[in-house]
């Protein structure tokens, strides 16, 4: 089975989608961190981030590994790494790049094949995976996402203002919906949990009746339960 969360930044999707991921027992897929790992090898490399040729050959000549809850760049552990404010701005242009993220959404692909998967970005449901089972839209007021990601960075040490982070977030906000490739679009088929004033726990255990109300609809029916013939 896979779940796809999709939705804005700062809306809370990546812890909600791994402690989803581990109540299920299923793989949490973080697609956002592929795409920060390219970034940060590309800086780390001197890249011009605007070279679109250069930064399509960094995606293709690193390895991201996103097992056991960490993300490894080449076999070094980047999970705090790519959480920056630095990176986290910078992402953009390999978000934006047509041939990054067809190389990313391949490699998504074939990293879930025949896996029971929880996997949250911004295109899940709609590029990734379309066929997914279970699709959720976690969202929250611009306020609360911009207050939960200031709050996470300051408590990473990072020395960044609440104004600074909500003119970002607005940015980011207006890039991923307009963008030509990958952009956040809310469609019919997802279920929207809007996060305002819920614990991680509380919207972990909505996520929770979510899927279980789509795997028992997509259940066979047993003996008993099947209409007479």
């Amino acid at each position: 089975m896979i779940v796809t969360i999709d939705g804005p930044a700062g809306a809370g999707k990546s812890s909600a989608a791994r402690a989803l991921a581990a109540r299920l027992g299923f793989r949490f897929l973080d697609t956002g961190a592929m795409y920060r790992a390219v970034t940060l090898a590309a800086i780390e490399r001197g890249v011009d981030l605007e070279d679109a040729d250069a930064l399509l050959d960094v995606a293709k000549s690193i390895h991201i590994d996103l097992a056991d809850g960490l993300v490894q760049l080449d076999g070094r552990d980047v999970t705090r790494a790519i959480r920056t404010f630095e990176i986290t701005t910078a992402t953009r242009y390999a978000a934006d790049h047509p041939g990054v993220r067809a190389h990313l959404v391949a490699l998504q692909q074939k990293w879930a094949d025949h896996l029971d998967v929880v996997a949250e970005g911004r295109d899940q449901s709609t590029v990734v995976f379309p066929h997914a089972e279970c699709k959720i839209y976690l969202t929250a007021s611009e306020e609360v996402r911009a207050d939960r990601r200031y709050l996470d960075m300051v408590n990473r040490g990072e020395h960044v203002s609440r104004a600074e982070v909500l003119d970002k977030q607005r940015d980011r906000d207006t890039r991923d919906c307009t963008r030509a490739v990958g952009a956040l679009t809310k469609t019919p088929q997802q279920i929207e949990v809007n996060t305002d004033g819920m614990s991680q726990d509380q919207v972990v255990e909505r996520l929770m009746e979510l899927v279980l109300e789509k795997q028992t609809a997509a259940a066979p029916a047993t003996p008993s339960e099947a209409a007479p013939s």
